[in-house]
């Protein structure tokens, strides 16, 4: 279903990928490369698509590997550090299987839909719908936060500065002024997710110096250039 669901992404938005040579397909690759070791995802087959959309705020990775980032959230990472926020925390997503556990808690819905499929479609669109449904289904607050957490270890054990991810968010936090407040989301509020992510940050903090990264320059100045470039 990932493998269906990836060239559903690639039809809706054909013409709008930029080439593998653009510095900021190659930018996320960079990042993404530094991520991949520590993301247990077995058989997965990682490909970088950056999405030209500066309108859209979004990232997501499918099971699988493919990555999709669109141009809209990069000004909001700020730098390779946020970026590595963003990607940890949506490779996080696959590696705690939390799209497997969307589908089981929504059977019944599911259910419906693909004995729809079954019984009555004649145009064969509601498979494509099925797909659509299955990943517009939003994480749980508690999803939300597990990824959170995986993701801000796998970062600062790549040797991303994990205070980066509170920055993140506050950035993000200032972008979504009109977002609902928690109890109306299934999301955690930027407010709880920082405050969430300090109370980490010491573990992470431990995690980066554990993996040699103190001293090992790592920082690069790639997705300034980048930035300039295509800005």
């Amino acid at each position: 279903m990932g493998e269906q669901s990836y060239q559903e992404v690639l039809r809706d938005w054909r013409g709008r990928m930029l080439p593998e040579s653009h510095p900021l397909t190659v930018m996320v690759n960079r990042v993404l490369h530094r991520l991949v070791p520590l993301a247990p995802i077995e058989g997965a087959d990682w490909e970088v698509h950056v999405i030209q959309d500066d309108n859209m705020v979004n990232a997501f990775v499918l099971p699988g590997g493919k990555v999709f980032v669109f141009t809209g959230i990069l000004p909001i990472c700020k730098d390779e550090d946020g970026l590595a926020a963003v990607l940890g925390h949506e490779i996080a997503h696959v590696v705690a299987h939390h799209t497997g556990e969307r589908m089981s808690s929504h059977f019944v819905t599911m259910g419906i839909v693909f004995l729809a499929a079954v019984l009555f479609d004649v145009s064969g669109n509601i498979p494509s719908l099925l797909l659509k449904l299955m990943y517009s289904l939003p994480n749980s607050r508690t999803q939300e936060a597990e990824a959170d957490n995986i993701g801000l270890m796998m970062m600062s054990k790549a040797c991303f500065n994990p205070e980066a991810a509170v920055d993140f968010w506050a950035r993000m936090q200032k972008a979504e002024q009109m977002a609902p407040p928690q109890f109306m989301s299934t999301h955690p509020s930027n407010d709880n997710r920082m405050e969430a992510i300090r109370g980490w940050l010491d573990k992470a903090q431990m995690e980066y110096e554990n993996s040699g990264c103190m001293g090992t320059g790592t920082w690069m100045p790639g997705f300034r250039q980048a930035s300039n470039d295509f800005w």
